[in-house]
Protein backbone atom coordinates (compact mmCIF):
# COMPACT_ATOMS: atom_id res chain seq x y z
CA UNK A 1 0.00 0.00 0.00
CA UNK A 2 2.76 2.40 0.09
CA UNK A 3 5.00 4.43 3.05
CA UNK A 4 3.17 5.95 5.90
CA UNK A 5 4.88 8.27 9.21
CA UNK A 6 3.50 8.97 12.38
CA UNK A 7 5.16 11.71 14.78
CA UNK A 8 4.94 12.62 18.73
CA UNK A 9 5.22 15.99 19.54
CA UNK A 10 5.31 14.66 23.69
CA UNK A 11 6.05 17.30 26.14
CA UNK A 12 10.10 17.21 25.73
CA UNK A 13 10.54 16.37 21.82
CA UNK A 14 8.83 14.81 18.80
CA UNK A 15 9.90 11.63 17.32
CA UNK A 16 9.19 10.30 13.94
CA UNK A 17 8.80 6.84 12.52
CA UNK A 18 8.30 5.81 9.27
CA UNK A 19 6.58 2.52 8.22
CA UNK A 20 5.10 0.11 6.01
CA UNK A 21 1.39 0.76 5.48
CA UNK A 22 1.19 -3.02 5.07
CA UNK A 23 3.01 -4.33 8.10
CA UNK A 24 4.32 -1.68 10.40
CA UNK A 25 7.71 -2.58 10.27
CA UNK A 26 9.67 0.93 10.81
CA UNK A 27 12.17 2.20 8.44
CA UNK A 28 13.29 4.69 9.71
CA UNK A 29 13.27 7.33 12.80
CA UNK A 30 13.70 10.60 13.31
CA UNK A 31 13.97 12.80 16.80
CA UNK A 32 14.68 16.21 18.09
CA UNK A 33 14.07 17.46 21.46
CA UNK A 34 11.49 20.76 21.68
CA UNK A 35 13.95 23.65 22.09
CA UNK A 36 12.40 24.80 25.23
CA UNK A 37 12.83 24.11 29.37
CA UNK A 38 11.75 20.75 30.54
CA UNK A 39 9.43 22.22 33.18
CA UNK A 40 7.68 25.22 31.39
CA UNK A 41 3.96 25.51 31.99
CA UNK A 42 3.86 27.45 28.94
CA UNK A 43 4.65 27.35 25.16
CA UNK A 44 4.96 28.91 21.86
CA UNK A 45 3.40 26.50 19.64
CA UNK A 46 6.13 27.42 17.21
CA UNK A 47 8.22 25.31 18.92
CA UNK A 48 6.44 22.10 18.46
CA UNK A 49 7.19 22.96 14.34
CA UNK A 50 10.33 23.75 14.91
CA UNK A 51 11.44 20.39 16.40
CA UNK A 52 9.30 19.11 13.93
CA UNK A 53 11.46 20.55 11.05
CA UNK A 54 14.28 19.31 12.68
CA UNK A 55 13.23 15.34 13.46
CA UNK A 56 12.28 15.49 9.81
CA UNK A 57 15.68 16.43 8.20
CA UNK A 58 17.27 14.28 5.93
CA UNK A 59 15.12 13.39 3.74
CA UNK A 60 13.20 11.53 6.32
CA UNK A 61 9.80 11.76 4.99
CA UNK A 62 10.60 11.09 1.63
CA UNK A 63 8.04 8.44 -0.33
CA UNK A 64 5.99 9.14 2.54
CA UNK A 65 2.47 9.30 1.20
CA UNK A 66 0.26 10.02 4.56
CA UNK A 67 0.93 11.36 7.95
CA UNK A 68 -0.56 10.61 11.72
CA UNK A 69 -0.23 13.75 14.16
CA UNK A 70 0.00 12.56 17.88
CA UNK A 71 0.66 15.09 20.92
CA UNK A 72 1.12 15.83 24.25
CA UNK A 73 -2.98 15.67 25.57
CA UNK A 74 -4.38 18.56 27.90
CA UNK A 75 -2.36 21.58 26.21
CA UNK A 76 -4.39 24.36 25.26
CA UNK A 77 -4.02 26.48 22.37
CA UNK A 78 -5.79 29.62 22.16
CA UNK A 79 -6.75 31.42 18.64
CA UNK A 80 -8.80 34.87 17.89
CA UNK A 81 -11.05 35.46 15.18
CA UNK A 82 -8.39 36.05 12.63
CA UNK A 83 -6.27 32.26 13.96
CA UNK A 84 -3.49 34.01 15.41
CA UNK A 85 -2.23 33.17 18.71
CA UNK A 86 -4.01 35.19 21.91
CA UNK A 87 -1.20 33.47 24.10
CA UNK A 88 1.21 31.38 24.34
CA UNK A 89 -0.17 27.91 24.60
CA UNK A 90 -0.87 26.14 28.10
CA UNK A 91 0.61 22.83 28.89
CA UNK A 92 -1.20 19.94 30.82
CA UNK A 93 1.31 20.20 33.77
CA UNK A 94 0.19 23.84 34.23
CA UNK A 95 -1.59 23.76 38.16
CA UNK A 96 -2.62 27.31 38.02
CA UNK A 97 -6.36 26.06 37.15
CA UNK A 98 -7.12 24.27 40.11
CA UNK A 99 -8.85 26.68 41.66
CA UNK A 100 -10.81 27.14 38.35
CA UNK A 101 -11.27 23.73 37.90
CA UNK A 102 -12.97 23.09 41.66
CA UNK A 103 -15.26 26.69 41.07
CA UNK A 104 -16.30 24.33 37.60
CA UNK A 105 -17.69 21.31 39.23
CA UNK A 106 -19.73 23.45 42.02
CA UNK A 107 -21.37 25.56 38.62
CA UNK A 108 -22.59 22.54 37.43
CA UNK A 109 -24.11 21.28 40.62
CA UNK A 110 -21.18 18.91 41.87
CA UNK A 111 -18.73 16.03 40.74
CA UNK A 112 -22.06 13.74 39.84
CA UNK A 113 -23.54 16.67 37.44
CA UNK A 114 -19.70 16.43 35.46
CA UNK A 115 -19.36 12.69 35.34
CA UNK A 116 -22.72 12.41 33.33
CA UNK A 117 -21.97 15.24 31.19
CA UNK A 118 -18.72 13.92 29.88
CA UNK A 119 -17.47 11.17 31.44
CA UNK A 120 -14.59 13.36 33.63
CA UNK A 121 -14.90 15.56 36.64
CA UNK A 122 -12.78 18.83 35.89
CA UNK A 123 -9.05 18.73 36.47
CA UNK A 124 -6.54 21.68 36.31
CA UNK A 125 -4.78 19.88 33.40
CA UNK A 126 -8.37 19.75 31.23
CA UNK A 127 -8.78 22.25 28.67
CA UNK A 128 -12.24 23.58 30.35
CA UNK A 129 -10.24 24.34 33.76
CA UNK A 130 -7.78 26.36 31.76
CA UNK A 131 -10.24 28.45 30.21
CA UNK A 132 -11.75 29.12 33.52
CA UNK A 133 -8.51 30.23 34.70
CA UNK A 134 -8.10 32.65 31.54
CA UNK A 135 -11.71 33.79 32.26
CA UNK A 136 -10.88 34.97 35.64
CA UNK A 137 -6.89 35.57 35.75
CA UNK A 138 -6.86 36.85 32.14
CA UNK A 139 -10.10 38.74 31.38
CA UNK A 140 -9.05 41.03 28.49
CA UNK A 141 -7.06 37.96 26.79
CA UNK A 142 -9.84 35.24 27.54
CA UNK A 143 -12.26 38.24 25.88
CA UNK A 144 -10.29 37.36 22.36
CA UNK A 145 -10.48 33.73 22.35
CA UNK A 146 -12.89 32.45 19.25
CA UNK A 147 -11.30 28.96 18.58
CA UNK A 148 -9.83 26.64 20.56
CA UNK A 149 -7.48 23.22 20.13
CA UNK A 150 -5.20 20.92 21.69
CA UNK A 151 -1.40 20.46 20.11
CA UNK A 152 -2.52 17.84 17.79
CA UNK A 153 -5.68 19.52 16.44
CA UNK A 154 -3.12 22.36 16.08
CA UNK A 155 -0.24 20.77 14.35
CA UNK A 156 -2.33 18.81 12.24
CA UNK A 157 -3.90 22.48 11.25
CA UNK A 158 -0.61 23.66 10.78
CA UNK A 159 0.52 20.92 8.17
CA UNK A 160 -2.29 21.26 6.05
CA UNK A 161 -2.11 25.10 5.68
CA UNK A 162 -4.32 26.14 8.00
CA UNK A 163 -7.46 25.17 6.60
CA UNK A 164 -10.50 27.10 7.15
CA UNK A 165 -11.84 23.63 8.66
CA UNK A 166 -10.18 23.07 12.06
CA UNK A 167 -10.61 19.10 13.05
CA UNK A 168 -9.76 16.88 15.78
CA UNK A 169 -10.29 13.07 16.77
CA UNK A 170 -12.41 11.25 19.54
CA UNK A 171 -9.67 10.60 21.83
CA UNK A 172 -8.09 14.02 21.73
CA UNK A 173 -11.70 15.73 22.33
CA UNK A 174 -12.28 13.16 25.18
CA UNK A 175 -9.45 15.03 27.07
CA UNK A 176 -11.08 18.38 27.11
CA UNK A 177 -13.87 18.51 29.54
CA UNK A 178 -16.29 19.64 27.20
CA UNK A 179 -17.12 16.65 24.99
CA UNK A 180 -18.84 13.34 26.29
CA UNK A 181 -17.38 10.23 24.78
CA UNK A 182 -20.82 8.76 25.83
CA UNK A 183 -23.17 10.98 23.32
CA UNK A 184 -20.28 11.69 20.76
CA UNK A 185 -21.05 15.36 21.24
CA UNK A 186 -19.73 19.02 22.10
CA UNK A 187 -21.10 20.12 25.63
CA UNK A 188 -20.68 23.87 24.45
CA UNK A 189 -22.85 25.39 27.27
CA UNK A 190 -19.98 23.75 29.28
CA UNK A 191 -17.37 25.85 27.24
CA UNK A 192 -19.51 28.88 27.78
CA UNK A 193 -19.62 28.36 31.55
CA UNK A 194 -15.83 28.33 31.56
CA UNK A 195 -14.51 30.86 29.26
CA UNK A 196 -17.76 33.61 29.41
CA UNK A 197 -18.43 33.12 25.99
CA UNK A 198 -19.38 30.72 23.03
CA UNK A 199 -15.95 30.08 20.17
CA UNK A 200 -15.03 27.49 17.36
CA UNK A 201 -14.29 24.05 18.12
CA UNK A 202 -12.70 21.51 15.81
CA UNK A 203 -15.06 19.17 14.00
CA UNK A 204 -14.48 16.04 15.74
CA UNK A 205 -13.29 13.31 12.60
CA UNK A 206 -13.80 9.27 13.05
CA UNK A 207 -11.13 7.17 13.64
CA UNK A 208 -10.30 6.19 10.35
CA UNK A 209 -11.33 10.09 8.88
CA UNK A 210 -8.39 12.34 6.96
CA UNK A 211 -8.31 15.75 8.28
CA UNK A 212 -7.38 16.90 5.02
CA UNK A 213 -4.20 16.56 2.17
CA UNK A 214 -1.64 19.05 1.40
CA UNK A 215 -0.96 20.59 -1.62
CA UNK A 216 1.62 18.08 -2.15
CA UNK A 217 -0.69 15.52 -1.87
CA UNK A 218 0.83 14.00 1.34
CA UNK A 219 -2.54 12.74 3.44
CA UNK A 220 -2.87 13.92 7.06
CA UNK A 221 -5.13 11.68 9.39
CA UNK A 222 -7.07 12.84 12.05
CA UNK A 223 -4.56 12.29 14.92
CA UNK A 224 -5.00 11.80 17.98
CA UNK A 225 -3.91 12.26 22.12
CA UNK A 226 -0.75 10.00 22.88
CA UNK A 227 -2.67 7.67 25.63
CA UNK A 228 -4.40 6.79 22.93
CA UNK A 229 -2.22 6.80 19.96
CA UNK A 230 -0.22 4.50 22.38
CA UNK A 231 -3.14 2.20 22.96
CA UNK A 232 -3.32 1.61 19.41
CA UNK A 233 0.59 1.74 18.34
CA UNK A 234 0.66 -1.50 21.37
CA UNK A 235 -2.56 -2.96 19.48
CA UNK A 236 -4.84 -3.59 22.76
CA UNK A 237 -8.54 -4.54 22.53
CA UNK A 238 -11.08 -5.81 24.46
CA UNK A 239 -9.98 -7.63 27.48
CA UNK A 240 -6.47 -5.64 27.70
CA UNK A 241 -5.42 -3.29 30.19
CA UNK A 242 -2.48 -0.92 30.13
CA UNK A 243 -0.74 0.13 33.48
CA UNK A 244 1.31 2.87 33.58
CA UNK A 245 4.32 2.42 36.12
CA UNK A 246 5.72 6.63 36.49
CA UNK A 247 6.26 8.69 39.80
CA UNK A 248 2.55 8.44 39.66
CA UNK A 249 0.39 5.11 37.75
CA UNK A 250 -2.00 4.72 35.88
CA UNK A 251 -4.66 1.80 34.33
CA UNK A 252 -6.49 2.03 31.60
CA UNK A 253 -8.92 -0.47 29.55
CA UNK A 254 -10.53 -0.80 25.92
CA UNK A 255 -13.61 -0.85 26.58
CA UNK A 256 -17.30 -0.93 24.60
CA UNK A 257 -18.81 1.76 25.85
CA UNK A 258 -18.19 4.71 28.31
CA UNK A 259 -18.34 5.07 31.71
CA UNK A 260 -19.81 8.09 33.47
CA UNK A 261 -18.17 7.68 37.37
CA UNK A 262 -20.11 10.19 39.96
CA UNK A 263 -16.97 9.81 42.02
CA UNK A 264 -14.59 10.81 39.65
CA UNK A 265 -12.66 7.95 39.82
CA UNK A 266 -12.91 6.98 36.10
CA UNK A 267 -11.68 9.81 33.65
CA UNK A 268 -14.06 8.01 30.75
CA UNK A 269 -11.83 8.80 27.51
CA UNK A 270 -12.66 7.63 23.64
CA UNK A 271 -9.90 5.87 22.13
CA UNK A 272 -8.35 5.91 18.38
CA UNK A 273 -10.31 2.81 16.92
CA UNK A 274 -14.14 3.86 17.58
CA UNK A 275 -13.88 2.17 21.05
CA UNK A 276 -13.44 3.42 24.75
CA UNK A 277 -10.23 4.06 27.05
CA UNK A 278 -11.52 4.20 30.80
CA UNK A 279 -8.59 5.24 33.04
CA UNK A 280 -8.13 5.60 36.72
CA UNK A 281 -4.84 7.23 38.23
CA UNK A 282 -2.99 6.66 41.04
CA UNK A 283 -0.51 9.20 43.03
CA UNK A 284 2.23 6.63 43.76
CA UNK A 285 3.63 4.11 41.67
CA UNK A 286 7.15 4.57 41.12
CA UNK A 287 7.68 7.12 43.81
CA UNK A 288 7.41 4.44 46.47
CA UNK A 289 10.13 2.46 45.30
CA UNK A 290 12.27 5.53 45.15
CA UNK A 291 10.90 6.24 48.49
CA UNK A 292 12.25 3.04 49.72
CA UNK A 293 15.26 2.61 47.66
CA UNK A 294 16.27 5.63 49.65
CA UNK A 295 15.00 4.47 52.99
CA UNK A 296 17.53 1.37 52.56
CA UNK A 297 20.17 2.90 50.62
CA UNK A 298 19.95 0.76 48.14
CA UNK A 299 21.90 1.74 45.26
CA UNK A 300 18.82 2.70 42.64
CA UNK A 301 15.93 0.05 41.88
CA UNK A 302 17.79 -2.34 40.47
CA UNK A 303 18.97 -2.88 43.72
CA UNK A 304 15.79 -2.61 45.24
CA UNK A 305 14.70 -5.19 43.59
CA UNK A 306 17.41 -7.68 43.78
CA UNK A 307 16.76 -6.67 47.64
CA UNK A 308 13.28 -7.69 47.34
CA UNK A 309 13.78 -11.36 45.68
CA UNK A 310 15.30 -12.07 48.74
CA UNK A 311 11.60 -11.90 50.61
CA UNK A 312 8.94 -14.16 50.06
CA UNK A 313 5.27 -13.34 49.09
CA UNK A 314 3.50 -11.18 52.02
CA UNK A 315 6.88 -9.68 53.04
CA UNK A 316 6.84 -11.51 56.14
CA UNK A 317 3.30 -9.95 57.09
CA UNK A 318 4.94 -6.07 55.99
CA UNK A 319 2.52 -4.07 54.50
CA UNK A 320 3.12 -0.50 52.93
CA UNK A 321 0.25 1.92 51.52
CA UNK A 322 2.23 3.55 49.30
CA UNK A 323 0.21 6.82 49.57
CA UNK A 324 3.09 8.99 50.27
CA UNK A 325 2.05 12.14 47.89
CA UNK A 326 -2.04 11.50 49.18
CA UNK A 327 -3.77 9.22 46.88
CA UNK A 328 -6.17 9.87 44.18
CA UNK A 329 -7.74 6.16 43.91
CA UNK A 330 -8.55 5.97 46.73
CA UNK A 331 -10.05 9.52 47.09
CA UNK A 332 -7.15 10.17 49.70
CA UNK A 333 -5.91 13.41 48.99
CA UNK A 334 -4.63 14.34 52.59
CA UNK A 335 -3.57 10.85 54.04
CA UNK A 336 0.69 9.64 54.36
CA UNK A 337 1.79 6.48 53.29
CA UNK A 338 1.78 3.71 56.20
CA UNK A 339 3.78 0.51 56.85
CA UNK A 340 1.84 -1.80 59.03
CA UNK A 341 3.06 -5.42 60.21
CA UNK A 342 6.10 -4.48 61.95
CA UNK A 343 8.05 -7.28 64.25
CA UNK A 344 10.78 -8.22 65.25
CA UNK A 345 11.20 -10.99 62.59
CA UNK A 346 9.92 -8.63 59.75
CA UNK A 347 12.18 -5.66 60.59
CA UNK A 348 14.58 -6.69 57.56
CA UNK A 349 15.62 -4.62 54.45
CA UNK A 350 14.56 -7.69 52.19
CA UNK A 351 10.76 -7.68 53.62
CA UNK A 352 10.48 -3.87 53.55
CA UNK A 353 12.10 -3.74 50.18
CA UNK A 354 9.06 -6.50 49.06
CA UNK A 355 6.45 -4.31 50.65
CA UNK A 356 7.28 -1.19 48.40
CA UNK A 357 7.05 -3.44 45.41
CA UNK A 358 3.88 -5.38 46.83
CA UNK A 359 2.42 -1.99 47.98
CA UNK A 360 2.81 -0.14 44.64
CA UNK A 361 1.16 -3.36 42.16
CA UNK A 362 -1.39 -4.01 45.46
CA UNK A 363 -2.59 -0.31 44.85
CA UNK A 364 -2.75 -0.50 41.30
CA UNK A 365 -4.71 -3.49 41.77
CA UNK A 366 -7.37 -1.91 43.57
CA UNK A 367 -7.20 0.69 40.72
CA UNK A 368 -7.71 -1.85 38.39
CA UNK A 369 -10.63 -3.42 40.26
CA UNK A 370 -12.56 0.08 39.72
CA UNK A 371 -12.64 -0.62 36.21
CA UNK A 372 -13.72 -4.47 37.10
CA UNK A 373 -16.75 -3.16 39.28
CA UNK A 374 -17.90 -1.09 36.31
CA UNK A 375 -17.74 -4.24 33.95
CA UNK A 376 -14.44 -3.42 32.29
CA UNK A 377 -13.24 -6.98 31.37
CA UNK A 378 -9.53 -7.32 32.10
CA UNK A 379 -7.57 -10.92 30.89
CA UNK A 380 -4.54 -9.44 30.06
CA UNK A 381 -1.93 -6.63 31.33
CA UNK A 382 -0.03 -4.53 29.33
CA UNK A 383 2.92 -3.12 31.76
CA UNK A 384 4.57 -0.20 30.88
CA UNK A 385 7.30 1.99 32.19
CA UNK A 386 11.24 1.41 33.07
CA UNK A 387 10.37 -0.24 36.23
CA UNK A 388 8.37 -2.96 34.46
CA UNK A 389 11.47 -4.25 33.51
CA UNK A 390 12.75 -4.93 37.26
CA UNK A 391 12.56 -8.75 38.16
CA UNK A 392 10.61 -8.07 40.89
CA UNK A 393 7.83 -6.75 39.28
CA UNK A 394 7.93 -9.22 36.62
CA UNK A 395 7.51 -11.62 39.46
CA UNK A 396 4.87 -10.68 41.42
CA UNK A 397 2.73 -8.63 38.98
CA UNK A 398 0.89 -11.40 37.06
CA UNK A 399 -0.28 -13.08 40.67
CA UNK A 400 -1.20 -9.54 42.26
CA UNK A 401 -3.30 -8.53 39.06
CA UNK A 402 -5.02 -11.91 38.18
CA UNK A 403 -3.96 -11.79 35.18
CA UNK A 404 -1.34 -12.37 32.03
CA UNK A 405 1.02 -10.23 32.09
CA UNK A 406 2.86 -8.05 28.89
CA UNK A 407 5.65 -6.31 29.38
CA UNK A 408 6.37 -4.98 25.39
CA UNK A 409 9.82 -4.19 24.48
CA UNK A 410 10.54 -0.26 24.70
CA UNK A 411 9.67 1.69 21.57
CA UNK A 412 7.90 4.81 20.15
CA UNK A 413 4.11 3.42 20.61
CA UNK A 414 2.63 6.53 20.35
CA UNK A 415 4.30 7.42 17.44
CA UNK A 416 3.83 4.04 15.87
CA UNK A 417 -0.05 4.41 16.90
CA UNK A 418 0.19 7.62 14.82
CA UNK A 419 1.22 5.79 11.78
CA UNK A 420 -1.13 3.13 11.76
CA UNK A 421 -3.61 5.48 12.13
CA UNK A 422 -2.50 7.22 8.82
CA UNK A 423 -1.93 3.81 6.75
CA UNK A 424 -5.95 3.52 8.10
CA UNK A 425 -6.92 7.14 6.42
CA UNK A 426 -4.53 5.90 3.64
CA UNK A 427 -6.49 2.48 3.22
CA UNK A 428 -9.48 3.88 3.72
CA UNK A 429 -8.92 6.59 0.94
CA UNK A 430 -7.66 4.08 -1.39
CA UNK A 431 -10.61 1.43 -0.82
CA UNK A 432 -8.11 -1.23 0.29
CA UNK A 433 -9.43 -0.80 4.10
CA UNK A 434 -12.67 -0.55 5.49
CA UNK A 435 -13.76 2.51 8.01
CA UNK A 436 -13.95 -0.23 10.44
CA UNK A 437 -11.30 -2.25 10.65
CA UNK A 438 -7.83 -0.73 10.92
CA UNK A 439 -4.93 -2.02 9.39
CA UNK A 440 -3.49 -5.32 11.32
CA UNK A 441 -0.19 -4.71 12.09
CA UNK A 442 2.30 -7.56 14.00
CA UNK A 443 1.67 -6.21 17.62
CA UNK A 444 4.10 -5.13 19.87
CA UNK A 445 7.44 -7.69 21.01
CA UNK A 446 6.89 -8.56 24.50
CA UNK A 447 7.73 -10.80 27.22
CA UNK A 448 4.96 -12.75 28.41
CA UNK A 449 4.84 -13.87 32.40
CA UNK A 450 1.77 -15.82 33.54
CA UNK A 451 0.03 -16.49 37.05
CA UNK A 452 0.40 -19.51 36.82
CA UNK A 453 0.43 -21.63 40.46
CA UNK A 454 0.97 -18.45 42.50
CA UNK A 455 -2.24 -16.99 41.83
CA UNK A 456 -3.56 -18.35 45.50
CA UNK A 457 -0.47 -16.52 46.75
CA UNK A 458 -1.24 -13.36 44.92
CA UNK A 459 -4.75 -13.10 45.82
CA UNK A 460 -3.53 -13.66 49.27
CA UNK A 461 -1.15 -10.91 49.15
CA UNK A 462 -4.00 -8.58 48.15
CA UNK A 463 -6.01 -9.86 50.87
CA UNK A 464 -3.42 -8.51 52.99
CA UNK A 465 -3.10 -5.81 51.53
CA UNK A 466 -7.06 -4.79 51.80
CA UNK A 467 -7.19 -5.62 55.55
CA UNK A 468 -4.81 -3.27 56.04
CA UNK A 469 -6.27 -0.57 53.79
CA UNK A 470 -9.40 -1.16 55.20
CA UNK A 471 -8.62 -0.95 58.74
CA UNK A 472 -6.60 2.29 58.45
CA UNK A 473 -8.95 4.12 56.06
CA UNK A 474 -12.54 2.57 56.77
CA UNK A 475 -14.76 3.08 53.89
CA UNK A 476 -11.72 4.37 51.40
CA UNK A 477 -13.66 2.72 48.04
CA UNK A 478 -16.98 2.97 49.75
CA UNK A 479 -17.50 5.73 51.38
CA UNK A 480 -21.02 6.89 52.98
CA UNK A 481 -23.63 8.04 50.54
Amino acid sequence: MGIVAGLDSSSGFTRIVVCDADTGAVLRQGYAPHPVEAKATEIDPQAWLLSLGDAAAGGLLEGVQAIGVSAQQHGLVTLDAQGNLVRPALLGNDKRAQVAAADLIDALGGRQAWAEAVGSVPQAAQPVAKLRWMARSEPDVAQRVAGVMQPHDWLVWQLLGRPARRTTDRGGASCTGFWSAGTGSYRTDLVELALGHQCALPEVLGPAEAAGTTPEGLLISAGTGETMAAAFGLGVGIGDAVVSLGASGSVMAVHHEALADPSGLITSFADATGMHLPVVHTLNAVRALRGAAELLGAEGLDELSALATKSTPGASGLVLLPYLEGERTPQLPHTAGTLSGLRRESMKPEHLARAAFEGMLCSLADAMDVLRGRGVEVRRVFLLGAAAELPAVQAAAPAIFGAQVVVPQPADYAALGAARQAAWALGVSQGTLSPAAPPAWQGAAAQIFEPGDELAVGQAVRQQYGATRDQIHPGAFNPPS
